[in-house]
């Protein structure tokens, strides 16, 4: 092993996070090194970008490079989400929001969107290590340093001023300091891929808003349809697994999921009539337990960033909204402390960042357990508590000025239980 290597910041992974954490450090011009597993472009879901994270890009300076890729890439324009269960319809526009800022996103394939970011960092002047992997980490010491592994299965040694962890699914932080704490959402799996989805003149389809659909059978399973602008989208089914026993799924084969997957849908004659021409062409895949939170978000000498340390669930789009918040928070704070400064890290990073994750978390779980599902479909909202709605779903979880930020979870079961009776349920929460 050679002598230890250096740098002022070290990321662990250059998924959104990593790569948006890179490029504000870099403007501040400070030395950053990403250490990444995988070579990019590489797989990912979570394709559908809610309008909040149009501010936190703009504030890295990446938006432009999006902005320039669009066409090229098939980046679809996104304006707001739809909802289907059965007959039922419903949908939120995001441009129609209570909250300031963009009303408007694209939905995006993720290899691409993050393979531009990770390129427009290295632009700014980050040094991006593909297909190096973390094989030992020590924050012991004032700086921490992380032993690496090369493609040439070599080791080798560098420390950092401070150390980032955006490793996403991966949670290298997480798992080499035992800081992992099991979710208490229920065990959950994904089965989803790319189709072609052969939507053509379908007055009922909108291509400019992700489409989430609940399962006739069984409300507790959801489908995402997230259309693409070149005719092909992203198609996923999440559900407990006795949902999935019902189907007798039994392997994780590509050919047995897309069996599953196929019989699931023809289960559902709403959706299946929106896909009656779709063509599965991309190897199935699927995930199970992936909620996920930690300990402690940060210490002294590291900081975890989006999915390394809390991931929710996939419902409502927010894991790359929470990545690229997690970054915009976390970077002024890594400069303070490589000035010497002191940084309160719970007050001022986990509890700020925290406080809009239990926002989505209220939203999730009412989602699950019926309450948000009676209000998406109920015929019974108004304008305001519809603008209310719609920033939420649009990722303005930190805009405390929104009536139900404050006490989401109980103001959501009570516009529920007024949705249902056919009421107006503005002054009954207190939302006036």
């Amino acid at each position: 092993m050679n002598s230890i290597q250096h740098t002022d910041v070290l990321i662990i992974g250059a998924g959104p996070s990593g790569s948006s954490a890179a490029a504000l450090l870099r403007k501040k011009g400070y030395a950053v090194t990403i250490i990444e597993k995988q070579y990019f472009p590489r797989f990912s879901i979570g394709e559908s970008l809610l309008p909040q994270s149009m501010v936190f890009l703009e504030e890295a300076g990446l938006l432009d490079t999006i902005k320039n890729h669009v066409e090229e890439r098939a980046f679809q324009f996104k304006n707001g989400a739809a909802f289907l269960k059965g007959q039922q319809r419903s949908f939120y526009d995001f441009t129609e929001k209570f909250s300031e800022g963009p009303g408007t996103t694209w939905q995006v394939r993720r290899a691409d969107f993050d393979h531009l970011l990770a390129q427009q960092a290295e632009q700014f002047g980050t040094e991006i290590r593909f297909g190096h992997e973390v094989v030992a980490v020590d924050v012991a010491s004032k700086h921490p340093i992380l032993t690496v592994k090369n493609e040439q299965a070599e080791t080798y040694q560098i420390q950092a001023q401070f150390l980032l962890d955006a490793s996403g699914f991966g949670r290298i932080l997480p798992k080499f300091l035992d800081l992992e704490s099991p979710s208490d959402f229920p065990v959950r799996r994904a089965i989803f891929t790319h189709i072609e989805d052969g939507i053509l003149d379908d007055p009922d389809f909108d291509r400019e808003k992700i489409l989430i659909t609940v399962h006739e059978k069984d409300p507790r399973a959801w489908y995402w349809l997230i259309p693409f602008a070149d005719g092909r989208a992203s198609f996923g089914i999440v559900g407990e697994q006795d949902f999935f026993d019902a189907y007798q799924f039994n392997d994780t084969s590509p050919e047995t999921l897309q069996a599953t997957f196929a019989r699931i849908l023809a289960d559902d004659p709403a959706l299946s009539h929106v896909l009656r021409n779709k063509k599965f062409d991309t190897p199935v895949r699927t995930l199970v337990g992936y909620s996920a939170d930690v300990k402690h978000l940060a210490a002294q000498n590291y900081a975890l960033l989006g999915n390394a340390g809390e991931f929710l669930d996939p419902v409502f789009s927010s894991g790359v909204t929470i990545a690229l918040k997690s970054s915009s928070l976390a970077v002024p704070l890594v400069e303070r402390t490589l000035q010497g400064g002191q940084v309160d890290w719970m007050q001022e990073y986990e509890k700020p960042l925290r406080k809009g994750i239990q926002v989505f978390r209220a939203y999730v779980e009412a989602w699950y357990d019926g309450e948000f599902q009676d209000v998406v479909f109920s015929k019974n909202q108004n304008d305001k508590i519809r603008r209310m709605i719609a920033s939420l779903l649009a990722g303005y979880a930190w805009d405390d000025k929104n009536p139900i930020h404050k006490n989401a979870k109980q103001r959501l079961i009570t516009l529920a239980e007024y949705c249902r009776e056919g009421q107006s349920p503005v002054a009954m929460v207190g939302m006036e």
